[in-house]
C-alpha cells in the first residue's frame, strides 16, 4: 500500500516515476488559474416536490424541456433534488472521519479489487498513476453488497450511506426518465436497456497533498464508463475539471448541489444525443480534497445500443451494439481510451 501523505512528506518533490505525467498539467500553467465553465443549474424540486398530480405533470414536462435546452451542455448542477444538505454533510463527514482512523482500521477495508479502501486494480501496464485512494461500495441493489468492504467506523457510516444511496436510486430514475422523455422517447426506455433493478456504487475519493501538482493527476483524463453519475464534491477545495471545445474549465463548487454527467452509456443509447463529457482531478500542494461519486451501471452482460425511436435516415446510427462488461471499462480508463469511440461507427 502507498501511503500517498507519507510519500509526499518524505520525498518532497522527488514523487515516483509512476505518478508523474511527464509533459506536465496544462502546458505549465497553473490549473487552478484556469476559467469557470458555466453549468446549467437544474433545480429538480419543481418536479420533486409538486403540490398536486396535475402539478407534478406539468412539472415534469416543463423539466424534461429545461433538459432538451440545455442537453449541449457537458454537465449540469442540480439543486433542490431531495437529499437534504444535512445528509450530504453527513456524507461528507463520515469519510473525513474514516480517513481519519489509524492505518491498521483503515487496511480493514484495504482490497486490490474493485471494492473496498484502496486503488484501482491494474489491469493493464500502459498507465501513470493517480494521485488518490478511494472507497468503493456496491451499493445498489442491496443484495449485491459487500458488507465486509463496508468500515466498522465511524459507527453511523453505514446508516449514512444506505440513507444517502436510497434517496440516490429514487433520484436517478427520475433523471433517467427525465432525460428519456427529453428526447421524445417512453420514459423508460433507457432503464430497460441497462436492466433493473438499477446497479449504483459509491466511490469515495481522497486527494492528499501533492508537492507537484503541476506534473501529478488525481483522476486522468476520461469520460465515465457509466449510465450516468452523481457527483458530490468536496465542500472547500475545487479540483474537478471538465473539457470543452478542446479546453479545461474549473468546475464551480455549489455545497449543496449534485453534479451530474452523461456516461459513456447514456451517450450510446442517446445515439450521440447527450455527451459524456471529459474531465480530470487536479491536485494542491496545500489542501487534502474529498468527493464522492455515486454512477449507475448496466447489469454485466447486458447489450447497450442506440434506441430505435433515435436512429432514422435524417439521424444515422453512430454507435454499434456492444455488451457491457465492468473490467474492460477500467481498462480503457486506465489505458486512456474510450469506449464511445470503439463502438463509433
Amino acid at each position: 500500500m502507498d501511503s500517498l501523505t507519507e510519500l509526499a512528506a518524505v520525498g518532497g518533490e522527488n514523487l515516483p516515476a509512476k505518478y508523474i505525467h511527464p509533459d506536465g498539467i496544462n502546458g505549465g500553467k497553473d490549473p487552478f488559474l484556469l476559467p469557470f465553465i458555466d453549468i446549467p443549474v437544474i433545480d429538480v424540486g419543481h418536479f420533486t416536490n409538486p403540490s398536486t398530480d396535475t402539478g407534478k405533470e406539468l412539472d415534469f414536462i416543463s423539466f424534461c424541456r429545461m433538459i432538451a435546452v440545455k442537453m449541449g451542455h457537458p454537465l449540469f448542477q442540480i439543486i433542490n433534488h431531495g437529499v437534504e444538505s444535512l445528509l450530504l454533510d453527513k456524507v461528507r463527514t463520515v469519510f473525513k472521519q474514516f480517513l481519519a482512523l489509524p492505518t491498521e482500521q483503515k487496511l480493514e477495508c484495504w482490497t486490490e479489487g474493485f471494492q473496498g479502501y484502496g486503488s484501482d486494480p491494474l489491469v493493464t501496464d500502459v498507465m501513470v498513476h493517480d494521485w488518490s485512494h478511494r472507497l468503493r461500495l456496491i451499493t445498489c441493489p442491496e443484495e449485491m453488497r459487500q458488507m465486509k468492504y463496508w468500515p466498522e467506523n465511524p459507527k453511523n457510516f453505514k446508516e449514512v450511506l444506505h440513507e444517502y444511496s436510497t434517496k440516490l436510486q429514487v433520484l436517478h430514475d427520475v433523471m433517467l426518465k427525465a432525460m428519456a422523455k427529453s428526447l421524445k422517447l417512453d420514459e423508460s426506455v433507457f432503464l430497460r436497456m441497462i436492466g433493473e433493478p438499477v446497479i449504483m456504487s459509491a466511490r469515495f475519493n481522497f486527494y492528499p497533498p501533492c508537492p507537484r501538482p503541476d506534473q501529478v493527476l488525481g483522476l486522468k483524463p476520461h469520460s465515465d464508463g457509466t449510465v450516468i453519475t452523481f457527483l458530490l464534491q468536496d465542500k472547500e477545495v475545487e479540483g474537478l475539471q471538465v473539457l470543452k471545445d478542446g479546453q479545461w474549465f474549473r468546475v464551480p463548487v455549489i455545497p449543496d448541489a449534485l453534479v451530474l454527467n452523461a456516461g459513456e452509456h447514456l451517450e450510446i443509447m442517446s445515439n450521440g444525443e447527450f455527451k459524456s463529457p471529459i474531465h480530470r482531478a487536479v491536485v494542491n500542494s496545500e489542501r487534502k480534497r474529498i468527493s464522492l461519486a455515486a454512477p449507475s451501471i448496466p447489469h454485466d452482460g447486458n447489450e447497450i445500443e442506440p434506441v430505435e425511436g433515435l436512429v432514422s435516415e435524417e439521424r444515422p446510427r453512430l454507435f454499434r451494439k456492444m455488451k457491457y462488461n465492468g473490467r474492460t471499462h477500467l481498462r480503457y480508463y486506465q489505458s486512456g481510451r474510450r469506449v464511445v469511440d470503439d463502438a463509433r461507427i
